[in-house]
Formats: C-alpha cells, structure tokens, sequence
C-alpha cells in the first residue's frame, strides 16, 4: 500500500480544490461550517448534491456504471478530505451511502434502474426505520409488524431515532413478518413512500436543542410488495450488508478538519496563565496523543480501502473503523469544549442559524463546541452500540 500521492493523484487534488474554489457558494461553506452532526439540512445538502452530480461528483463510492466517477480508493480519500477543509455541507448519507449500495446489491433491475438515479439527483430524500423503543442495538428484537394482503403488506408499529424523517419522502425500513424460528428469519427489508397515509412523524429535540430525530408511528400502513428489497424474512441479510457501509464506510476527513478547528481555537485562546492554550504543557500532550491516535485511524483506514479495492466487503474492519471514529470525534469535542472555553457554554441556536444576523456572544468558533459535542454522545450508540461493534470483531476476528 502506498501512501505518498502520485502525480496523478497531486494534479487530481489541484483540480478539486480549484473546483471547491470556484463552485462551493459562501452561503452553502457557512452552513457546513454551522453544521453539528453528520447531517446538515436538505435546504443546505440537496443544492450542494445538485452542482456535484451535474460534475458527476455525487457518489464517489458508486461504481461507474451506476453513475459513479469511476475514482479509485485514493481519490476518494482525497476528495473527502478536500471537501472537509472547505467545510462544504455533508451530503446525507441515506440515500448515498446506506440505501444505495443495497439497492446494487440488493434490488431488482427495476428497482435499481428506479431508485439509483432518483437518489443521484436529489429527488428521493431517504430515511432509515430500524430502531423502535426497545430495540435499538438488539435489532433482531424488533416487533414492527408487516402482514402480507394480496399484493401489500400492511405495517403497524413505530420506529424511533428516524433522522430526518421530517424530511425525508421515503425510508428503508425493517419489519417483521414471521415470528418462526430465530428472530432474524422473519425480518424482511421494505423500501417505502413517507407520504403513505398512516404514517405519522412525531419530533424528538435533541439535548443540543436540535430537531434531528424523531419518532415515526405506522397505522395500517400499506406498502406494496414490489417496495421490498431481497427475499420475504431475509432482510436481516440485507441489513447487515447495509450496515457494513454505515459503519465502514467514508473516511476520517471530517473529524481531521474537526482537530484542526481545535488547533486554530487552541491558538487563539488563553490558558489559564494567560498565554495561547496551544502552549499548555498538558494541553499539547492531550492535542499530541489525539493525533497520534487519528494518523494509526487514517492509515487504517487506507488499508481497508485497498481491500475493497480488490473487490472485498468491509466486514469487521467496519465495526473496528465505527468504534474508533466516533470515540476518535468524541475525543476531539472533549478538547474543543476545553478550548472554547466560558462561551462554549452559552446557548446561542439563533446565531449558529446560516444566514442569520443575530451577533454571537464571543468568538465565532464557539459557537459549534457544545453542540457538537452533545451531538456526538449518540456517534457511539447509533449504527450499533461500539459494545456491540467490540463483540462482532471479538467474534470474527478472534474466535471469540
């Protein structure tokens, strides 16, 4: 594995940076600079999807034949970090990352020929139903019921932590339509419209005062048959296939860009002897030993990307890169509420809003530290507890 950049690789990276440079709007870099989580609003992401595909830059990580650019695994890598330096607004994963690559591998060729284009352009905003109350990292345990009519099934339950379900105009969604023999034998993986009546969104505020999640009820919810994707109680294979790419897949771009923001804070704030907080003895030992741990991730990361390269699945590589990036960017928040200091405490939602006039109360660069930091207590739990993600490489990788 080669880790210093070829010529091609240099020349790529000049060109986007100088695409950055020239396409990235200052309305739409404010509001991935202003953004706390690894979503940002679709009135943000969904312009920013638009000028990417129309370069055909929107999903890096598709093959080309399903309007992917056809880069290999270094620039990816370079084009997520690029993307990370000049804050553009993150993508929404959904649709990109997570549904996409089920439906190639998944889906029918109706369905791919449907559902891949739609996502490329913005026209199918995706959320994902897999937690319910009571089963959140256990998700063999889920008891949303679909019960099979003719053609349909017919869904009853409710699904919780839905990001951006208040946007979203379709989920992917598991359900359960057997209770025979083992848990995962009667889940079966639905693609569906969040317009169906019968569903219902019920918001749930954050403690960083966000509305990212919420609770999605379903009341005699019909869903057509030809929305499910793979085999009548074998979605569990879908999931976990799908899961490999949340927890695997992307890189450490972002929570790089994250540390950096904490050094040029940790140089502009004072210690308490007064001098830049970068000076302080045990600060910089703190700030040392996190980039230390970020570098052995990235080059983790590297060599997970040269297996796939070879045509391989994630695998437990994706749990152990799960459990170390949201540790990783918990990490880092812990030292940009220390940077930020009294005025990372302060509440100020009406001025962290893109576009707004509101003056923040201190730096600008505090305005993000506590809500990030809120934000990212959930990096650990959603996607699979990192419990959960240290039993599956106990398993696969030791035998355990």
């Amino acid at each position: 594995m080669k880790l210093a950049l070829e010529k091609k690789h240099e020349l790529f990276r000049e060109e986007v940076r100088t695409f950055l440079a020239e396409k990235l709007p200052p309305e739409l870099a404010q509001a991935g600079r202003l953004t706390t989580s690894s979503f940002s609003e679709p009135q943000h992401n969904l312009p920013w999807l638009k000028i990417l595909n129309e370069k055909g830059w929107a999903a890096p990580h598709w093959p080309k034949e399903y309007g992917g650019p056809g880069w290999d695994e270094m620039q990816k890598y370079i084009f997520s970090s690029e993307c990370a330096k000049a804050g553009t607004p993150p993508l929404s994963p959904m649709g990109l990352q997570m549904v996409g690559p089920c439906i190639m591998g998944y889906g029918t060729e109706e369905q791919k020929a449907y559902y891949l284009p739609r996502i490329l352009k913005g026209e199918d905003y995706w959320c994902q139903g897999y937690s319910e109350p009571g089963s959140g990292s256990d998700l063999a345990s889920l008891q949303m019921r679909a019960v099979s009519d003719g053609d349909d099934y017919i869904l009853n339950g409710s699904k919780i932590w839905t990001t951006q379900a208040h946007h979203a105009n379709k989920m992917f969604c598991l359900v359960r339509t057997s209770t025979e023999g083992k848990p995962q034998q009667g889940i079966t993986f639905l693609l569906l419209d969040m317009n169906t009546p019968g569903i219902r969104v019920e918001p749930i505020i954050t403690m960083a005062g966000e509305h990212e999640v919420n609770q999605v009820f379903f009341d005699d919810v019909r869903v057509p048959k030809s929305g499910r994707l793979g085999e009548e109680n074998d979605g569990w294979t879908v999931a976990k296939y799908l899961l490999e790419f949340e927890r695997g897949g992307g890189s450490s771009a972002g929570i790089e860009a994250a540390l950096e923001r904490v050094r040029i804070m940790a140089h502009a704030e004072a210690g308490s002897d007064g001098k830049p907080l970068a000076s302080d003895p045990a600060f910089k030992r703190r700030f040392s030993d996190t980039k230390i741990a970020l570098e052995a991730i990235t080059v983790t990361e590297q060599r997970v990307a040269s297996a796939l390269a070879g045509g391989k699945n994630p695998g437990a590589a994706s749990s152990m890169l799960k459990t170390a990036r949201t540790e990783m960017m918990q990490r880092i928040d812990t030292l940009g509420i220390e940077a930020a200091g009294l005025y990372g405490n302060v509440e100020q939602m009406a001025a962290r809003q893109p576009g707004s006039n509101v003056e923040p109360i201190g730096p600008e660069h505090s305005l993000t530290a506590m809500p990030r930091y809120l934000n990212n207590r959930a990096a650990s739990i959603y996607g699979g507890s990192n419990e959960v993600q240290r039993n599956v490489m106990a398993k696969l990788l030791l035998g355990l």
